[in-house]
């Protein structure tokens, strides 16, 4: 690959997630559910900052946190001038330190910190077009020292290309809300981060707040509209998207807690 590949990765990403009319005020009306202006909110995965983009518009402090050098520089530009959100050049994981990037330069939205979820998906047809051909050391950070260093976020976005489990693992206490990418033939990512979701809740006495647990909705694709018309339980949440099928779209799993 050459940095032609790179430059049409980042021209394909950048088109598909600024250019398409509406999805803005969409992605925005979604989001103003789970949170409200003034709010700290993370962007894990941040990529070309359309979400970033949609929370500093309703109001939101975005810290957006990108792991690739590329779209870590182009958030820079984008919203250098944006004093509600602040680029964060680090991949969020369970631990701080660093941690290898297996980066698809034609196609940047699959890459990943996740060895087993990308040696999974490269025996699924859908991904039989994909070439992870670079490997970058990234730094890493957890949750946890994000909320130290900006405080507790009212709303954390997760997309990381199967890393969503680690990023939960690196987060000790509840939020209020959060959502994660989801695809139909990785359920099992699923499971690991409603498991881990279900362990929080049953921290929240301890860090302050009324007993609760989470519930859950989803959004397919870049629809940015609630799937189900009632919040599931997790395990309500799970047997719906098995029924799906693995070769429906992927998307976004919401999750808010209940008290």
């Amino acid at each position: 690959m050459s940095r032609a590949d790179r430059v049409i990765g980042l021209a394909r990403s950048l088109f598909v997630y600024h250019a398409i009319p509406r999805r803005q005020r969409r992605m925005q009306r979604l989001y103003r559910q789970f949170a409200s202006p003034g709010d700290v909110v993370f962007d894990v995965g941040a990529h070309v900052g359309n979400r970033a983009r949609a929370l500093a518009a309703i109001g939101c402090r975005v810290i957006a946190l990108e792991p690739q050098p590329d779209f870590a520089r182009m958030l820079r530009l984008l919203f250098g001038r944006n004093a509600r959100i602040e680029v964060v050049e680090a991949a969020v994981t369970g631990a701080e330190g660093d941690a290898t990037l297996s980066v698809s330069e034609r196609t940047p939205t699959v890459s990943t910190t996740a060895t087993a979820w990308q040696e999974a998906r490269a025996r699924e047809p859908g991904f039989g077009g994909v070439e992870w051909n670079r490997r970058l050391r990234v730094r890493t950070v957890t949750a946890d020292a994000l909320i130290a260093r900006y405080g507790r976020p009212a709303f954390i976005k997760i997309d990381v290309e199967g890393g969503e489990p680690a990023v939960l693992d690196g987060l000790t206490t509840p939020v209020a809300a959060l959502s994660f990418e989801y695809l139909p033939g990785a359920i099992g990512e699923v499971r690991a981060c409603v498991d881990r979701l279900a362990l929080l809740a049953g921290r929240a006495p301890q860090a302050g707040l009324k007993a609760c647990s989470y519930e859950y909705n989803w959004s397919v694709g870049e629809s940015y509209e609630l799937a189900s018309a009632s919040w599931l339980d997790a395990d309500g949440l799970v047997v719906a998207l098995q029924a799906l099928g693995p070769t429906a779209r992927s998307g976004d799993v919401y999750a808010r807690l209940r008290t």
